[in-house]
């Protein structure tokens, strides 16, 4: 999970705050969960309409990286859209976040590169890359997300980690011989 640490003086304890499952009940969550969406069903008119005409004008070589390129787009975007809809079943009370993160065992949010090369995918039409693009922005993003949510440190381990910057500013009281701000 993120977490936020607050630890005003040395010798004070330190009060953990879990930032994940705020996030996902959030405003912010709701614009993330209609981007993915949006997104979904924009890949879905482009490949069932103007990209199945741009498609065939295109080169034997090119015309299979298309191929290559829109089905990982379309796995992706469906993955995408699997976390979202746990995420939103959580948030609406119709599941609860341990048995989302059993499920999300089955949703694979592995980092994606592009399937061809890099000059093959320049070639490949404007609108499947920006799709494509789009969903691996999204996917970090999500990636991100996830593991806020779904960390398997508890917070009791988590405060126990050293905090590499309690340390530093540790050392360089050490060295002034006053706290530093």
């Amino acid at each position: 999970m993120i977490m936020a640490t607050a630890d005003f003086k040395a010798g004070h304890s330190a009060e953990t705050v879990a930032f994940g499952p705020k996030l996902i009940g959030s405003d912010s969550f709701h614009l993330l969960f209609r981007e993915g969406m949006d997104l979904v069903e924009a890949a879905a008119a482009y490949l069932d309409g103007p990209g199945r005409a741009e498609a065939k004008m295109l080169l034997r070589m090119d015309a299979l990286a298309y191929a290559a390129e829109s089905m990982r787009l379309t796995t992706r975007l469906m993955q995408l859209a699997s976390w979202l809809l746990m995420q939103r079943a959580v948030n609406d009370g119709e599941l609860n976040l341990q048995s989302a993160g059993s499920e999300r065992q089955k949703v694979k949010l592995s980092r994606q590169a592009p399937v061809a090369d890099a000059e093959t995918y320049a070639r490949l039409p404007t609108e499947l890359r920006r799709l494509s693009d789009a969903s691996l922005r999204l996917q970090e993003r999500l990636i991100h997300l996830d593991g806020a949510l779904y960390t398997q440190a508890a917070p009791a381990e988590r405060a126990l980690q050293p905090n590499d910057v309690r340390a530093q500013l540790s050392r360089l009281e050490a060295v002034f011989g006053r706290p530093v701000n």
